[in-house]
Order: C-alpha cells, then sequence, then structure tokens
C-alpha cells in the first residue's frame, strides 16, 4: 500500500503556480461546503482541517516559498534559528552546495539559501567552524493516514505500507498493527520522522488509523454497528435470529412488538480491548416486507388488515 505525505497544492486543488487570489477563492469556496457546521457527513470535519492547514501555509509568501523549496521539511527553514554564538557568520552557498561542503545535498543548499538569502562575504571556513562546533536539532515528528481492514483491527495483524514524499522517494515501512486499535489512532514509528540536523535523532513517524469500508460493519470508537432485516410477524410477535459478528455469527433476541429502526445491544461483540471492556455490537432491526407474495400470503394479509385493530397512523398528522 502507497501512502502519500500531504500536499498543499493538492489539498486545495490548485496549480502550484497559482496565484494568491487563486488559492484564497479556491479556500473560501472548499471551506463553506466542508466547514463544520455546514456539512455533517463523515470525514468532513478531517478535511477541512487539512485545508485550513494548507491555506495557512499557501497564502503566506515566505511559509509558501519555504514550502516550495522544502516540501514536507518546510517547517524546518520555518523554525531554524541560529546558535547565539555564530554572530556575523557569513555563509558562501557554493560550499554548502556542488562539489565542497554538503557537496550533492540540494536540499540542504535550499535550506541555507532560503533562510539566509542568496550568499555574502566572508571566509569559507567560518561556516564550517561554525557546523564544526556542534550545532543540533533534532527532526520533527510527521503523520500520514493508514488505511486498514477492520479485521485487522480487531484481531492484530502485520502489514506493509510504501510511504511516499515528494523530493524523498519511497520506503517500505513493516508495521504491526496492535489488536482493538480505535480508527482516529496513532502508531508511532520511532526514528522514521523528518531526519535531524548536525547529528541529531531524526523524529517520529505517527501513522494515524482509518479504517477500511466494511460491508456489514461501521465503527464508532470501540463499538460495531450493523443492521438486522426481520420480518414484520417477526418483529410482532417476537424471535430469535443469528447476527453476524467479526468471530461468527451469534443470536440475538428481538423482544415482542419491536419497532423498524430500534437498536439492540450485543455486549462485548464490538473492538477488543486489551486492557479493559471489549467494545459492543449494536444491532439496528429493519422491518422488511416480500416484493412478492403467493395467493395464500395474500390471503392471510388480508385476513390480518381486516381483523387486526392496530392502526399505525392513528394520531398522527
Amino acid at each position: 500500500m502507497t501512502v502519500k505525505f500531504k500536499d498543499y497544492y493538492e489539498t486545495l486543488g490548485v496549480g502550484r503556480t497559482a496565484s494568491p487570489e487563486e488559492i484564497h477563492k479556491k479556500y473560501r469556496k472548499l471551506a463553506r461546503k466542508l466547514h463544520p457546521d455546514v456539512n455533517k457527513t463523515e470525514g468532513a470535519e478531517e478535511r477541512f482541517k487539512e485545508l485550513s492547514e494548507a491555506y495557512e501555509v499557501l497564502k503566506d509568501e515566505k511559509k509558501r516559498k519555504l514550502y516550495d523549496r522544502l516540501g514536507a521539511d518546510w517547517k524546518s527553514g520555518q523554525d531554524f534559528r541560529p546558535p547565539p554564538d555564530w554572530g556575523d557568520v557569513n555563509i558562501h552557498f557554493e560550499d554548502l552546495g556542488g562539489a565542497g561542503g554538503f557537496g550533492g545535498m540540494d536540499g540542504f543548499s535550499d535550506f541555507f539559501q532560503t533562510i539566509f538569502g542568496g550568499g555574502g562575504g566572508g571566509g569559507n571556513g567560518r561556516a564550517r567552524t561554525v557546523f564544526g562546533r556542534g550545532f543540533e536539532r533534532k527532526g520533527r515528528d510527521q503523520e500520514v493516514e493508514i488505511e486498514i481492514p477492520l479485521d485487522d483491527a480487531a484481531r492484530g495483524a502485520s502489514r506493509s505500507f510504501i510511504l511516499e514524499e515528494p523530493g524523498r522517494g519511497r520506503k517500505q515501512y513493516d508495521v504491526k498493527i496492535p489488536r482493538g486499535v480505535t480508527e482516529g489512532a496513532k502508531i508511532r514509528l520511532s526514528g522514521q520522522g523528518e531526519a535531524g540536523l548536525g547529528g541529531a535523532g531524526a523524529g517520529d513517524l505517527h501513522l494515524r488509523v482509518k479504517f477500511a469500508p466494511h460491508r456489514r460493519f461501521r465503527a464508532s470508537g470501540r463499538d460495531l454497528l450493523t443492521t438486522a432485516d426481520i420480518a414484520p410477524w417477526e418483529a410482532a410477535l417476537g424471535a430469535t435470529v443469528e447476527v453476524p459478528t467479526l468471530d461468527g455469527a451469534v443470536k440475538v433476541k428481538i423482544p415482542e412488538g419491536t419497532p423498524s429502526g430500534r437498536t439492540l445491544r450485543v455486549r462485548g461483540k464490538g473492538l477488543s480491548n486489551p486492557n479493559a471492556k471489549s467494545g459492543n455490537l449494536l444491532v439496528t432491526v429493519r422491518i422488511v416486507v416480500p416484493e412478492k407474495v403467493s395467493g395464500r400470503e395474500r390471503e392471510l394479509y388480508e385476513e390480518l388488515a381486516k381483523t387486526s385493530s392496530f392502526r399505525p397512523r392513528k394520531n398522527k398528522r
């Protein structure tokens, strides 16, 4: 599975050469559509947050310049501060890229070019001396979303993911999915985030879990939601029906007089919790009728209609 890091231009749906006016216009259009006060569909709030994050960077000329140069590492340039004893150090970028210094490392060249501008006077050796004194900065944590089957969350599994970041290529990670993980939880891969500077350690990579659509269940925290279809006579007279779970079918008692839409709870049949109680299975009852009936069935329905005192629309306007 390949997971891409966030691309702010893609999030806003604009090209990399879009003008500030185009970016502002597109943001306003999408923000009206995705704002949590307006859009209550699943995932809209998260999409709105991503949209706002992208706009905050691309609307700012300096932040956008850093992002265009460094991609996912743009915050490294934003937050970089030289140590107090650097004084009036002048850096020649021809020694940070190309044949000398950090030869061939275009990312570092872009980084310092962005922070300090296009050059300056002074000796090249002073720049190397500063680095020799041990300036360090730990790499930032990074976060990506991974999609896993619901069954993996229920039972635990091992999965391989290929993460792709613009300008950095692809890398495969073998990840252990813990049993009972919930949607939105984060799995931390220590030291797999942004690389540090000056020999400092890398940040962590956080994998935010999203469940793939399941044909029978929907997750709400540790609870699982599903639907059970029953016949009209089962709803009226009561019945015991089989309902699927992630571990196989269980029998559920339908009380006499159960209306369509009522939710029944099956304890402990949701997602497991290794440290506490497991979630529940919430079964919503749906009364269904046959599309076609036989002659005898029609007679019985007609007889029921004549003899029953039940009036479903009584006192309803």
